[in-house]
């Protein structure tokens, strides 16, 4: 749990209050959208002032609440008011797939944790990865665009769905895309990127343990190097 930390205080915390803020309270749309922000706002000017930078994950979500409080001016029609929550999943999705051009992956914020579970020499391993392995780091890449990806046609289907499918229908219907896009995100992202870095990961910090523990040298072949044997001739002496 202490590995997610980071995920569930930029992303799941801001996203519960809006709904139990919305839902369990009955507060109105800009309210419940400005009081999610404070969490994000917080460890983003935290982050600032300790001089470990910005944020990536809680500014999105930050943008993402702004982004809400523009589009709930838009008031009248019903199918603008359900095309609109599609403009969640686009900002994700596209600040996604433009971290990974940018050579900053923002899932990776999530996933690191994840594949290293607060584990001191794990971390290590990771950061050599990163630096040495282009396998690795395709992989990183990777999983922020599948998670992107997932987002924008979520986003797609939802407004297409806003115009096309009775309103009734679609105010139920939308929930469930945003429950099946995440669920195939994770299964996608996590079966073609998260679980092969987590082996390469861990068969580093293996690697690197081994060499540690003083283990012998091993050939080509794979047995420990022999020591010639050095034999003394018979009748030498004094």
């Amino acid at each position: 749990m202490q590995s997610l930390l980071p995920l569930v205080l930029d992303v799941g915390i801001p996203l519960a209050s809006y709904y139990v803020l919305r839902s369990g309270f009955g507060l109105g749309e800009v309210a419940a959208l400005g009081w999610s922000s404070v969490v994000p706002a917080l460890r983003t000017v935290w982050g600032l002032v300790r001089g470990t930078g910005v944020n990536g994950l809680a500014v999105l979500i930050l943008v993402v609440n702004v982004v809400g409080l523009a589009l709930s001016t838009m008031t009248g029609d019903p199918r603008l008011m359900l095309a609109k929550d599609g403009g969640v999943s686009s900002v994700i999705g596209i600040a996604m797939i433009v971290s990974v051009f940018l050579g900053k992956p923002l899932m990776t914020a999530g996933l690191k944790p994840f594949v290293t579970k607060g584990s001191a020499a794990k971390n290590a391993a990771w950061e050599r990865l990163l630096a040495e392995s282009a396998r690795f780091r395709r992989a990183e890449r990777r999983f922020s665009l599948i998670w992107g990806t997932t987002l924008l046609t979520e986003c797609a289907a939802r407004v297409i769905g806003a115009y096309t499918v009775p309103v009734h229908t679609m105010v139920w219907l939308g929930t469930v895309l945003t429950v099946v896009a995440i669920l195939l995100a994770m299964v996608v992202a996590g079966g073609s990127c998260a679980e092969p870095m987590e082996k390469m990961v861990q068969a580093e910090a293996e690697r690197v343990g081994g060499q540690r523990d003083g283990r012998a040298p091993v050939d080509g072949a794979g047995a420990a190097a022999a020591v010639p044997a050095v034999t003394v001739p018979a009748g030498t002496g004094s």
